[in-house]
């Protein structure tokens, strides 16, 4: 049977976070140049920013301006930590440094097209549902030319959870057990396809964001697979499919 397919876009199909950690990389080296002398290591910042970037998504989203912006509040940070004055030049170096980010190539992970082309051609429909910015989201799936694979099924939410996939879900024509949520992150894309019925694929990454790091304290209704590999997904749905079918016969 066709199934319904709905991927993630960022570190599920195309790379997103490696570019923010070259980014907090340098953002990092220039806090120690500013910092260092009075004792805060590359470690305390880190930390510290990491702490500010995910209470403020919480809060805001996955809105473009909360990036530099945490760095900036973790400049401030360290400033009433170590009382050296600030500087309006330097943070505004640190909102262009942030902003940086979003005009950096758009690179798809391995065997992306072929991946995609299988399960359209084998007649899945797929879908794209993504968290961010919709300018910022929508230059990304024109540049991979995503609108081959999911025509109108495109999905944009600044909040990603179970209420934004539950509404989706609600608002279009989906059979819940022929359903897939794939993605690399257990709080947005995991979690939520379990607490909303449908089937998972944890596409688990290296180097993972702390904020997409969190329990799976969920029950599956249907599949709860772990892969690593973007590859790995048509095998393993059909898999699953094939061991349902003949214990469904058997």
């Amino acid at each position: 049977m066709n199934q319904q397919i709905l991927f993630d876009l960022d570190d599920t199909l195309v790379y997103c976070n490696k570019y923010f950690h070259s980014i907090l990389d340098r953002f990092a080296d220039r806090m120690v140049d500013w910092f260092g002398s009075a004792g805060i290591r590359k470690e305390e910042i880190a930390a510290k920013q990491t702490e500010i970037d995910i209470a403020g998504v919480h809060v805001l989203g996955f809105q473009s301006e909360h990036f530099p912006q945490s760095m900036i509040d973790t400049y401030r940070h360290f400033q009433l930590v170590t009382g050296r004055s600030g500087s309006s030049l330097e943070e505004d170096l640190l909102w262009k440094l942030g902003n940086s980010v979003y005009d950096l190539e758009i690179e798809p992970y391995p065997m992306m097209e072929e991946t995609l082309e299988s399960l359209a051609t084998e007649g899945h429909e797929l879908h794209l549902y993504t968290g961010g910015d919709a300018s910022i989201q929508l230059r990304k799936i024109e540049s991979m030319r995503l609108e081959r694979y999911f025509d109108n099924r495109i999905y944009i939410r600044q909040h990603k959870n179970t209420d934004a996939l539950e509404q989706i879900l609600s608002g279009g024509i989906f059979d819940r057990n022929h359903t897939w949520m794939i993605g690399n992150s257990v709080r947005t894309d995991v979690l939520p396809a379990l607490h909303c019925g449908i089937n998972a694929v944890y596409l688990k990454q290296e180097a993972e964001w702390a904020y997409n790091v969190i329990p799976i304290d969920a029950k599956p209704r249907g599949a709860l697979l772990t892969l690593t590999q973007l590859t790995q997904v048509p095998p393993a749905i059909h898999q699953y499919l094939d061991a349902n079918l003949m214990e469904e016969s058997g």
